[in-house]
């Protein structure tokens, strides 16, 4: 579980690495419960991504919105990485997020700066998900001694 947080939200690298930790702990012994937990927390972003994108992209840009997906649930690293992703499939997203050069008749004219949907949405998203993976540590450990 790769998190990346400003140092302003109050959560520093050791915290960071120990809820990583507790969470692939977890998702050892439930696999079916941490796929779920990803999952919806996937959607989640997935939404938020969308918000952001109405938001910062004004104009009408051939399917964007719609093209804004979830992927699946993944592991990498020894099993101790547990992933999804929320991507967009349209073929010009990248110059939507990133910017692009205006060409006007074969010469450049200027430079369109870059959206960065996805890292504004990351951004916002990161404190709701780091609180999302405290309350769900918590209410494991609640259950586990019952």
């Amino acid at each position: 579980m790769a998190v990346l947080l400003m140092p302003s939200d109050g959560f520093n690298a050791y915290q960071i690495e120990q809820l990583s930790k507790q969470f692939a702990k977890v998702a050892h012994e439930n696999p079916k419960r941490a796929k779920k937990f990803l999952n919806q927390q996937g959607t989640k972003l997935k939404t938020a991504t969308k918000r952001v994108a109405r938001r910062k992209v004004k104009k009408r840009t051939g399917g964007y919105l719609d093209s804004i997906k979830r992927g699946k649930y993944y592991t990498y690293g020894g099993k101790e990485t547990h992933s999804i992703r929320v991507y967009s499939g349209a073929k010009h997203a990248h110059l939507i997020e990133n910017g692009h050069v205006i060409v006007s008749h074969g010469v450049e004219v200027g430079f369109r700066e870059g959206k960065h949907v996805f890292a504004d949405a990351k951004r916002e998203f990161e404190p709701k998900f780091v609180d999302a993976i405290e309350d769900f540590l918590d209410e494991v450990a609640t259950e586990v001694e019952k």
